[in-house]
């Protein structure tokens, strides 16, 4: 086994922001999904991570009971599911010391938000050795304020400001920023063979 599927933070907790309602593809979990089977049918390892900050009250607490993934998606067994505290998905965990323990050399990354930790963990991946394919339609990612915004803005509010970098500008800048340098942008047919 050479290749994994990582599978980032395609949770409930992010169904439970207010800027849900805004978000790229809210349906993102069935191109994942399509990645998924085919993985399997390849043979190639599944690793899911999902985001956790403890203590912090919010949707990301384990406490309040929305560290899962979205529905429709489910480990395998002998899948891996990786609990992660930081933005990139090796950072704060054992995920290098798995994929190498296998055999991994090449990663295929989709998940949620496209920019934040699915970007970074393409980042950091291409830096470790990992030959790294950046399924961009299989990620997802929302409106994002302009620095100097005040946090406690509607949703409405930010997706009316016109220094907001809404999502088509996000994924178009982070295809920009990864493509030939950090990783290979594929799309879901280019990855399962099947358009």
């Amino acid at each position: 086994m050479s290749r994994a599927l990582l599978v980032i933070d395609v949770q409930e907790s992010f169904r439970q922001l207010p800027m849900w309602s805004a978000m790229s593809d809210p349906d993102v979990a069935e191109p994942v999904s399509r990645l998924v089977e085919h993985a399997r049918a390849e043979g190639d390892l599944v690793v899911w991570m999902l985001h956790s900050e403890p203590g912090s009250g919010g949707a990301f607490d384990p406490v309040n009971g929305h560290l899962r993934l979205l529905d429709g998606l489910a480990p395998a067994e002998g899948e891996p599911t990786v609990v992660k505290t930081s933005h990139n998905a090796f950072t704060s965990t054992n995920l290098d010391q798995t994929l190498t323990r296998r055999g991994v050399r090449e990663l295929a990354v989709c998940g949620i938000r496209t920019e934040q930790c699915c970007e970074t963990t393409a980042r950091v991946a291409s830096d470790l050795g990992y030959d790294v394919s950046f399924i961009t339609e299989a990620t997802a990612t929302n409106p994002v304020a302009h620095r100097d915004a005040p946090a406690d803005r509607s949703v409405a509010d930010v997706l009316a400001d016109p220094l907001t970098l809404h999502p088509a500008e996000i994924i178009a800048r982070t295809e920009y920023a990864l493509s030939g340098r950090f990783a290979s942008i594929r799309t879901v047919a280019e990855v399962t063979g099947v358009g």
